[in-house]
C-alpha cells in the first residue's frame, strides 16, 4: 500500500486525461481574461461601445459569484460532475456569443454567461480533484494549477493583442472556445463511469436564501455598470444606490463585522475586496492608457501586464519563503505602498505624458504588491477556519475579491463615461484607486497575527 502511494502520480494513466484537461481549463481560463484587458479597448471601438467599457469586465466578475456559490451546492449536493459540465458549456457558450457578437450589448451578454461558467468552473474542478485524488497528490495538483495561471499571464496579454490586431479581435473568443471545447472533453471521457459520488443532503432554503443573495449581488454590480448609459442626472444617483445594495446583500456571505473592518478574518476578506478593486479596476485601463494616450498597438500594450505578472509570481515566492518572518501588517502596507506607487506611475503618466516607460514599470510595481498580498491573505484566511468553516471562509474570499473587483471597475467606468474620455478620465480613474488603497490601509492594520501563531 506504501509503496502503490509513493508512486501515485497526477500523470499516471489512470489520472492523466483529467489532469491534462483539468489544468488546460485553468490555463485557457487565465488566458481569456488576460486576453479581454488587452483586446478590450479594439473591441469597444469596433462595436461602439466606448461607454460600457468597463462592463465588460465587471459583469463577468459579478456574475461569476453566482456561479461559484450555485456551483458549489450543486457539487455539495449531487456530486461534482454535472455542475462542471454546466459550467464548462456556460463558458463555451459566453465566448461563443461574445465573438459573433455585432453590437456592444450582445458582447456584453456573452461576457455575463461567461462569467456564470468561469465562477462554477473552477469551484467545481476543485471538488473533482478531492473527489478523484488521493490526498497526497493534491498539493501537486493545486500546484499544476498555479502554473497553469502563470504561464498565461506573462505571455497572454502579448498573445491576444497580436490576434486582434493580425487577424481579428473576435478569435480571442473564438479561439479560446474551441479550445476549451477539445479541453473539456479530455475531461469527459475520463470521468465517465467514474464515481465523483452523489452529494449529501443540503439544507435547501439556506442553499436558495445564498444564491438568491449571490444574484443580487451580481445584478447590483453590473447594474452600476450599466448606470453609464443612462441620463447623466441619473447616473449616480443610480451608482450609489445599487453599491448600497451590494453592501446589504452580501453581509450574509461574508463574516460578521466584515464592512466594519472588525479584526482578524473579516478584515482579512474585507481588505482583499478592496486591494483587489484598486488594482484590478486601474489594470482595465492600463492598456487603454498605452493606446489612446501613447499610440501604442494592441500586441504592444500588452507589455506593461507581462511585467506585471512577472513581478507577481516572483512577489508570491518572496512571500511563501518569508511571510512569517515579515508579518501580516508589514505585508500588508509593503504591498498597498507597491501598489500605490504604481497607481501613482500610471496617474502621473495620464496627466503628464512623457516617457510611456512610466506606464510599463510604474505598473510592474502593481504587480508585486499583490503578489506579496494575494497569498499571504488566503494563508490568514485558512489559518482563521476550522474544518467547519473553512468553505464558507474560503467562498466568502473569492465573493469578496470578485464583487470587490467588479464594483470599483464599474464605478471606474461611469467615471469615465461621465467625464467624456480623455486625460481627465484616466486621471480621475486612478485617483479613485489611488483612494481605495488608502482605504484597504484601514483592515490592513487589522489582519491580526493568525498565521505566525500558528506557524510557531
Amino acid at each position: 500500500m506504501t509503496d502503490t502511494r509513493a508512486a501515485a502520480s497526477i500523470w499516471d494513466r489512470e489520472r492523466l486525461w483529467v489532469t491534462a484537461g483539468a489544468v488546460a481549463l485553468i490555463f485557457l481560463a487565465a488566458i481569456e481574461s488576460l486576453a479581454v484587458t488587452t483586446v478590450m479597448p479594439i473591441v469597444s471601438e469596433a462595436l461602439d461601445g466606448e461607454s460600457l467599457y468597463a462592463v465588460a469586465f465587471a459583469g463577468t466578475l459579478a456574475t461569476s459569484v453566482i456561479g461559484m456559490v450555485a456551483t458549489g451546492a450543486w457539487s455539495d449536493a449531487r456530486g461534482p460532475r454535472g455542475a462542471l459540465y454546466a459550467a464548462v458549456s456556460l463558458f463555451i457558450a459566453g465566448l461563443l456569443v461574445s465573438g459573433f457578437a455585432v453590437t456592444m450589448h450582445q458582447f456584453l451578454l456573452g461576457r455575463l454567461v461567461q462569467g456564470l461558467g468561469a465562477g462554477g468552473q473552477t469551484v467545481a474542478l476543485y471538488v473533482v480533484v478531492a473527489r478523484l485524488y488521493p490526498p497526497q497528490l493534491h498539493g501537486r495538483v493545486f500546484a499544476a494549477f498555479a502554473a497553469a495561471w502563470v504561464v498565461p499571464s506573462m505571455v497572454g496579454p502579448f498573445l491576444a493583442g497580436a490576434v486582434a490586431e493580425y487577424i481579428d479581435w473576435r478569435w480571442a473568443f473564438l479561439g479560446v472556445a474551441v479550445l476549451t471545447a477539445v479541453a473539456f472533453a479530455m475531461i469527459v471521457v475520463r470521468l465517465r463511469g467514474v464515481d465523483l459520488g452523489h452529494g449529501e443532503p443540503q439544507d435547501r432554503r439556506a442553499l436558495m436564501r445564498r444564491l438568491l443573495l449571490a444574484t443580487i449581488v451580481a445584478i447590483a454590480a453590473v447594474s452600476v455598470g450599466f448606470s453609464a448609459d443612462l441620463a447623466e442626472a441619473a447616473r449616480w444617483p443610480a451608482a450609489i444606490v445599487a453599491v448600497a445594495v451590494i453592501g446589504l446583500a452580501i453581509l450574509p456571505l461574508v463574516p460578521r463585522g466584515t464592512l466594519r473592518a472588525a479584526a482578524g478574518l473579516p478584515s482579512v476578506v474585507l481588505m482583499r475586496g478592496i486591494a483587489a478593486g484598486a488594482f484590478f479596476a486601474a489594470e482595465a485601463y492600463v492598456p487603454y492608457l498605452l493606446i489612446e494616450r501613447f499610440g501604442f498597438s494592441a500586441t504592444w500594450a500588452g507589455i506593461a501586464l507581462m511585467l506585471a505578472a512577472f513581478a507577481w509570481a516572483g512577489a508570491s515566492a518572496v512571500q511563501g519563503r518569508f511571510g512569517d518572518r515579515l508579518g501580516n501588517t508589514r505585508i500588508a502596507f509593503i504591498s498597498l505602498g507597491l501598489v500605490m506607487v504604481a497607481v501613482a506611475s500610471v496617474f502621473a503618466a495620464a496627466v503628464l505624458g512623457g516617457s510611456p516607460l512610466l506606464v510599463i514599470l510604474g505598473w510592474a510595481f502593481g504587480g508585486g504588491g499583490m503578489g506579496l498580498l494575494y497569498p499571504r491573505l488566503t494563508v490568514l484566511t485558512l489559518a482563521y477556519s476550522t474544518e467547519a468553516d473553512q468553505g464558507f471562509n474560503s467562498s466568502a474570499l473569492s465573493i469578496s475579491d470578485a464583487t470587490g473587483s467588479a464594483a470599483a471597475i464599474a464605478l471606474a467606468g461611469l467615471v469615465v463615461a461621465s467625464l467624456g474620455g480623455g486625460v481627465s478620465a484616466f486621471s480621475a480613474v486612478f485617483a479613485l484607486c489611488a483612494v481605495l488603497v488608502l482605504v484597504a490601509a484601514v483592515p490592513g492594520l487589522r489582519l491580526g497575527h493568525a498565521a505566525e501563531e500558528r506557524s510557531s
